[in-house]
């Protein structure tokens, strides 16, 4: 009797599964011989959609970000791309700041988890002011013609 093999050839993929409080979601991208790097650099940034956007919303449990946000509100750079050096000034000043170190001041938290934290609002308050220069320092903020960049884009707005 003949041996039959049953190995699959080896498969490439990329995938991500959350079943995480309200997010829900399987992704997938089979690499094929004919997939090309543009496919592939696509599906990673619609991952970095959902990926930020879950960082973000997990940052706002623990801290305050209403408060961020209005002391960003405040920052009287000009908010064009032009005043970009005076932006990361601003949003590296001492008032934003003492805002970040009074939203990470919490109880029972130990001194590396707030520096942690510390580091977590300081790159939401740096992505958040260049965003609203017109200033995109990721990939999420591309819009590029794909339904998952777009339904993942549209959620992250929301």
């Amino acid at each position: 009797m003949e041996k039959v093999s049953r190995e699959m050839p080896d498969e490439k993929y990329i995938q991500l599964i959350a079943n995480y409080e309200d997010w829900v979601a399987i992704k997938k991208l089979k690499i094929e011989p004919t997939t090309d790097s543009r496919t592939v650099m696509q599906f990673l940034a619609s991952l970095g959609i959902s990926l930020d956007k879950k960082i973000e919303d997990n940052l706002r449990k623990i801290a305050d970000l209403k408060k961020l946000d209005e002391a960003l509100k405040e920052i009287e750079a000009g908010k064009k791309a032009e005043n970009i050096a005076l932006l990361i000034e601003t949003v590296n000043s001492g008032k934003i700041n003492r805002v970040i170190k009074e939203i990470c001041e919490i109880e029972g938290m130990q001194p590396k988890e707030k520096n942690e934290l510390i580091e977590f609002c300081k790159v939401y308050a740096l992505k958040k002011t260049m965003k609203e220069a017109g200033l995109y320092v990721d990939y999420s903020t591309i819009n590029l013609k794909i339904p998952g960049m777009k339904k993942a884009k549209a959620k992250k707005e929301e």
